[in-house]
Order: structure tokens, then C-alpha cells, then sequence
């Protein structure tokens, strides 16, 4: 399975994610698909960037969000787009 999730960057104490296409079998940090995008929590706000266009083929193509990322979609109204566009 194809899940949407995050690989963490940065260094110790002070995380930065990307937002990646990878398989549900790899490690956290390991191989990958495609990057769509950043989320860095330690910003005020936080800095939340995805490419929509890519997030919704790969969620057409039947990619699976984690909790995490689900919530960040949410956000920026991308799932809500993906249930539109599905009915």
C-alpha cells in the first residue's frame, strides 16, 4: 500500500518534515516516492506546504494518509477538495 506520510529532517531537538509518497513497508527515513511538500512545527504558526495537485492524484490514485497528515490536509482544505471531487 502507498500511504502519504511524514520523513523527518532537520537535527536534534528541532524537527522539519517533508511530506512524502512512500511504500507502507519502508522505514521512516528510508525510500520514498515523491516529495509533495513541508511542515515545519516550530514556526509560529507552523509552515505547512503541500502541493495540492500532486496530494490529490496520488489520494485519486488510492494513496492512504497517516493521522498526522490527514490533519494537515484538513487544514488546508485538500481533503475536503478529494470528497468533493469523489461524489
Amino acid at each position: 500500500m502507498v500511504k502519504i506520510r511524514l520523513r523527518r529532517t532537520g537535527k536534534k531537538k528541532k524537527p522539519s518534515y517533508r511530506v512524502v509518497i512512500a511504500d507502507a513497508r519502508s522505514p521512516r527515513d528510508g525510500a520514498f516516492i515523491e516529495i509533495i511538500g513541508h511542515y515545519n512545527p516550530l514556526t509560529e504558526p507552523p509552515t505547512i506546504v503541500i502541493d495540492e495537485e500532486k496530494a490529490l492524484n496520488w489520494l485519486t490514485h488510492g494513496a492512504q494518509p497517516t493521522e498526522t497528515v490527514s490533519r494537515l490536509l484538513n487544514k488546508l482544505g485538500i481533503m475536503e477538495k478529494f470528497k468533493a471531487a469523489k461524489t
